[in-house]
């Protein structure tokens, strides 16, 4: 029964997330984890900011839990595999993050140098972040990265990811400094050293104080382009 209702919310995750019409002033899609799918329900997540913000459409592809790498094929048609959240459309920029679970839940942020490298390799140019940035680049979209929260240092169990999130970002910004189509927003600089606002009561995923400023920083980027 478990197992039943997983696979029923899964599917409905999925069904919620289809393109939607766009009315012409912006085609942009999201893709990624619970860093930018937390607050979806109540209306308050990164896309439903960022419309707000840019006062355009947003289709929100992303999942919490999703991942870079997902050998699952069934769950992962499903969202859960990042790069197959993607759809067709007319877009013009695509707003992507992950790799964070695979750190967390594939090698419990320790000895992660395989599993980092299979994500993307020390130059940025090989892996499966550089595979699907290319991809997403192919479609002739602007690709804006989003970069992890990181922790005020108080009361995260994911305090000690925070060299893993240092390794996996430093290559992704070296990804995008070849590729003028390539941004990568770091948020390392966005949670204040023993603020907890940012962040949910998990001390995890971001609290709605957060999606907002995300959603403003991406903005600004569209706005800049």
């Amino acid at each position: 029964m478990f197992r039943l209702f997983s696979f029923l919310a899964l599917l409905f995750v999925a069904a919620c997330s289809e393109p939607v019409p766009t009315d012409g002033r912006s085609s942009v899609l999201m893709m990624g984890d619970s860093l930018l799918a937390t607050h979806q329900i109540g209306g308050r997540s990164v896309g439903h900011l960022l419309e707000r913000e840019i006062e355009a459409p947003v289709t929100d592809r992303s999942v919490k839990g999703a991942r870079i790498i997902y050998a699952l094929p069934v769950s992962g048609s499903l969202g859960l595999n990042i790069g197959r959240q993607y759809r067709p459309g007319p877009w013009e920029w695509i707003i992507v993050n992950g790799g964070g679970n695979d750190l967390w839940f594939g090698c419990g942020c320790g000895r992660c140098k395989t599993t980092l490298d299979r994500l993307i390799s020390p130059d940025g140019r090989d892996g499966r972040i550089p595979s699907l940035v290319t991809r997403l680049r192919q479609t002739g979209a602007k690709v804006i990265y989003v970069g992890y929260l990181r922790s005020p240092g108080v009361g995260s169990p994911i305090e000690h990811c925070r060299n893993e999130a240092e390794g996996l970002e430093g290559r992704i910004s070296a990804l995008a400094a070849r590729d003028p189509g390539l941004t990568f927003l770091s948020l390392t600089d966005l949670v204040p050293d023993g603020d907890r606002s940012f962040h949910a009561l998990d001390m995890i995923h971001p609290s709605p104080k957060a999606t907002r400023a995300i959603a403003k920083r991406i903005a600004k980027i569209m706005a800049s382009d």
